[in-house]
């Protein structure tokens, strides 16, 4: 398949995955904050939301289980490694507390960057400069990630 393809696809996707969580509210940070204060004012919204999210992704990986290859690509990048080891549990941990501190994950962040907000600039600075210093700091190490 031809790269403007593959990226018109990619861009799509995404835009459908950030217009999901804009209308679902996800981009508000005090939204998802509320759903990890289990002891105080809990919001359950979010639950529900992760629900529709894992439901819809694992009919997706059924589905393409059965699929010799993608539409748009060679072959899939399946996993290789399912060892839950101390680089894993140790990037969880700072997953969970930026999430916790900021409201913010990754994808919501990226969608966020739309309002301009100062928060979520200042997120998205420090979450690339996370990224980059991984990659100084893990330049040794080899993805393992892979058709499997």
């Amino acid at each position: 398949m031809s790269a403007a393809l593959r990226a018109l696809a990619a861009l799509t996707a995404g835009l459908l995955f950030g217009l999901g969580l804009a209308l679902s509210g996800m981009l508000d940070p005090a939204r998802v904050r509320g759903f990890l204060d289990v002891g105080g004012a809990w919001d359950p919204s979010l639950a529900f939301v992760l629900g529709g999210a894992l439901a819809v992704s694992g009919i997706g990986y059924a589905a393409a289980r059965r699929l010799e290859r993608p539409a748009l690509d060679s072959g899939f990048d399946w996993p290789r490694r399912t060892r839950i080891d101390p680089p894993l549990i140790l990037g969880a941990a700072l997953f969970g507390i930026g999430w916790g501190l900021s409201g913010f994950c990754p994808g919501p962040a990226v969608a966020a960057l739309s309002t301009g907000a100062i928060p979520v600039l200042v997120f998205v600075a420090a979450m690339l400069a996370g990224m980059a210093a991984h990659g100084f700091l893990g330049a040794g190490r080899r993805s393992e990630a892979g058709p499997g």
